[in-house]
């Protein structure tokens, strides 16, 4: 199938498609944040141990950074429209079934469900703006996708705090079914379809590979936490997870197709910017989970204040994104992705205090503001360069595969930091929080020390010097580029 002939952003069905794809995004990027906000009640609830809430998190995330990018590679070759559609009922139905959950079991099994629905929609979103727009107009529907999706992160929190506190946690989820009926009809009377017309092989394998091993290792480190020991399931989980993400690495160089081309790696900025993301989104998700967490259990604060306590470093990012990346692209990449992380450690540290009796003016906002100055300083080179890092024809497939790495670095994060941390069991017990909640700042701060290290010495100066010295990847088959061209949100969106 030809590409749809461009419609005007400003018409009708223009302003249809951008409505459409902004909202189908942001359904999938708020679940995977708002859920936070409402784990003590969960707990209380449903009788949810720490393990239980850790799945209600990971389970998402697994399934969300395992399929992503062969989700896009299926839009293109069954159709972008046809497979956002799938997603979005998908999400939706996996959205009942977590409002409706008996159990924690139950909510897992259904949040499981919920990261692959909204798998099949997130790439979508963007190549279907791709596809759909031209010239100028693409660049403002981006634009503007980007920008409203950074306001339904900005929203989030406080929507979910107050919806935990006035209604239910069940309505978190069950928001999302009017949002999605919305969607599917503005894009079913909308949207045109689109395909990508040169094809291209799936690759099964690499992803059935890559989300075995992750499960493992989330498994494993998971249930080592629970049982405050290394159990026999707890190791199998762990070997299995490092021998299959292994496995995978064999599976990628083999695959006439790969998801995730092993010889960009080979070259430096990519590879050193790609590490950068992962400790830098580790320790900016085990903020997001303590933080919201210590504040309610610890402190004592409601869910709708806990979730409106970052709310001045989404806002950061929103106003000051733009002036931060076009800094960035004069100074060059390495500076402002040495600096960023460091600005974050010291606010992590200034969090690290949290307790009994913290006041959010004297204890909580100057550690978000410092966070919140780190992250708008290092987020647009560090997507920036992500790209530029990789020839031309795979620029796509490089922005998936930072996506990709940012919610692998969450997904690890969950499961690894409460057994770091010395939570264990013991996630609502405010007794047993309280010093874990230190221990996992200073541990954040640390990774943000490593990501400030690893830019030092393995991102270039400049953006010229990013860029791969030839054309093309070695090894590398130009036609994957834009079937996972699409591998959604940025990852400091």
């Amino acid at each position: 199938m030809p590409l749809p002939t461009p419609i005007p952003l400003r018409s009708g069905p223009g302003r249809w498609v951008l409505a459409a794809t902004v909202l189908g995004s942001a359904l999938a990027f708020v679940d995977a944040t708002v859920v936070v906000v409402a784990l003590p009640r969960l707990a209380e609830d449903l009788g949810a141990r720490t393990a239980d809430l850790q799945w209600t998190i990971n389970g998402y995330g697994l399934t969300l950074a395992a399929f992503l990018l062969l989700a896009g590679s299926l839009g293109d070759r069954l159709g972008r429209r046809r497979v956002f559609l799938v997603g979005v009922v998908w999400f939706a139905v996996a959205s009942l079934a977590c409002a409706l959950a008996p159990t924690s079991g139950a909510l897992v099994a259904a949040r499981v469900l919920q990261g692959v629905g909204g798998a099949l929609l997130t790439p979508g979103s963007l190549a279907l703006l791709q596809s759909t727009f031209a010239g100028e107009d693409r660049a403002r529907a981006i634009g503007a996708w980007s920008g409203l999706g950074a306001i339904a992160g900005a929203i989030a929190p406080f929507l979910g705090g107050w919806i935990v506190d006035s209604v239910s946690w069940r309505w978190i989820f069950a928001v999302n079914l009017p949002l999605a009926a919305l969607v599917v009809l503005a894009t079913l009377r909308h949207v045109p379809e689109s395909r990508d017309p040169r094809g291209g092989r799936l690759d099964v394998a690499g992803t059935v590979v890559g989300a075995l091993g992750l499960a493992g290792l989330t498994w494993g480190f998971t249930r080592w936490g629970d049982t405050g020991r290394v159990t026999t399931d707890a190791l199998a989980g762990l070997v299995a997870g490092v021998a299959l993400l292994g496995l995978l690495v064999v599976v990628e160089r083999r695959a006439a197709d790969p998801l995730v081309p092993p010889a960009l790696f080979a070259w430096r900025p990519f590879a050193a910017t790609n590490a950068a993301t992962l400790v830098v989104y580790a320790a900016i998700t085990g903020l997001g989970f303590f933080l919201t967490t210590t504040l309610q259990v610890v402190v004592g604060w409601s869910a709708l204040a806990a979730g409106l306590a970052s709310l001045p470093m989404t806002l950061l990012l929103l106003v000051l994104s733009p002036t931060a990346g076009s800094l960035g692209t004069r100074l060059g990449p390495r500076l402002p992705m040495t600096v960023g992380p460091l600005l974050c450690a010291v606010g992590l540290v200034l969090l690290a205090p949290v307790g009994v009796g913290t006041t959010y003016l004297a204890g909580v906002l100057p550690g978000v503001l410092l966070v919140g100055l780190g992250m708008t300083t290092l987020v647009a080179p560090l997507t920036t360069t992500a790209l530029a890092a990789a020839p031309d024809a795979l620029a796509g497939t490089a922005s998936g595969v930072n996506n990709a790495v940012a919610r692998v670095a969450g997904l690890l994060a969950v499961a690894v930091l409460p057994l770091v941390s010395g939570v264990g069991s013991g996630l609502t017990d405010p007794a047993v929080l309280a010093p874990a909640h230190r221990t996992a700042m200073l541990v954040c701060a640390g990774l943000m020390l490593a990501g400030a290290v690893v830019a030092a010495l393995g991102v270039p100066g400049s953006a010229e010097a990013a860029r791969p010295p030839a054309a093309q990847a070695p090894g590398v088959s130009s036609g994957a580029s834009s079937r996972r061209g699409a591998g959604g949100r940025p990852a400091g969106s």
